[in-house]
């Protein structure tokens, strides 16, 4: 099964993002198609999600700059983690400070994008791409679209309901 939509350039983001970003999707996307059809089975599949994973943080960094809501030495720097700064759970005086959730719920007047941004960094990201003893953390090849596919899906929700220009 290809990615939903898998003509990456028809979505109304694509010339948003930076070209790298694009060719971490491209990577992606491909990976979704051809190895659903390899006889080869592996153990987890997280290595497809990776580059999406990539690019939604990416695309998340710039999305929070063009928004105002980190600074150019937080977008240009090695130090800004988007999912401290998106974390909803994270301490009330780290939020004010470093905090990006907050201003987005702001910003979108409510917690639907911010939450749906979260949820997505949290199942793509940060669940998917760490070990812990004790813990599955691996997916199937078909969680392993699906998880593609909402990261497609939720780039193309925050870009409709940030209304981006450029």
């Amino acid at each position: 099964m290809r990615i939903m939509n898998s003509l990456l350039n028809e979505r109304n983001w694509w010339s948003y993002i930076h070209e790298d970003l694009q060719e971490l999707l491209k990577q992606a996307s491909l990976l979704v198609d051809k190895v659903g059809s390899w006889d080869e089975k592996f153990h987890d599949y997280a290595f497809i999600v990776f580059p999406a994973a990539k690019a939604y943080e990416g695309f998340l960094k710039t999305l929070f700059h063009d928004l105002g809501f980190i600074t150019d030495e937080d977008f240009l720097g090695k130090r800004f983690r988007v999912g401290k700064a998106l974390n909803p759970s994270l301490d009330l005086h780290l939020r004010e400070k470093e905090g990006v959730y907050d201003r987005l719920v702001d910003f979108c007047q409510g917690k639907t994008l911010p939450d749906k941004l979260w949820e997505t960094w949290s199942r793509g990201r940060n669940l998917l791409f760490h070990w812990f003893p004790n813990e599955r953390n691996v997916i199937t090849y078909d969680e392993a679209r699906d998880r593609v596919n909402e990261i497609l899906e939720t780039m193309d929700f925050a870009f409709k309901e940030c209304k981006i220009n450029r």
